[in-house]
């Protein structure tokens, strides 16, 4: 079984920072794809970052130049460094990998959230 937990989430003011973390733990192989999305009060689950194992990354375009994703594979842990925070950049933040599990298993995996406000 694999587990991803996030943490780093809280209330920020505008133009503040904040740096979320995701552990990933249980019995891993490997991790390919981890990223980042966010779900705001009324809408769909959108993609925030994403990194492949290989250190490729992609943003959203309402987060590029804000937003940095990174990755400790030693740790199996993926950040996400968010700068200039806007309101609209509130929502749950929620971590998602690509996992081998030890038994040679592949599953998509979903950690629980982390909520994130920006107040004006």
């Amino acid at each position: 079984q694999v587990q991803l937990v996030e943490s780093g989430g809280g209330l920020v003011q505008a133009g503040g920072s904040l740096r979320l973390s995701c552990v990933a733990s249980g019995s891993i192989s490997s991790i390919n794809h981890m990223g980042w999305y966010r779900q705001a009060p009324g809408k769909q689950r959108e993609l925030v970052a994403t990194s492949t194992g290989a250190g490729r990354t992609n943003y959203a375009d309402s987060v590029k130049g804000r937003f940095t994703i990174s990755r400790d594979n030693a740790k199996n842990t993926v950040y996400l460094q968010m700068n200039s925070l806007k309101p609209e950049d509130t929502a749950v933040y929620y971590c998602n990998a690509d996992v081998w599990s030890s038994s040679l298993r592949f599953n998509n995996y979903w950690g629980q959230g982390t909520q994130v406000t920006v107040s004006s």
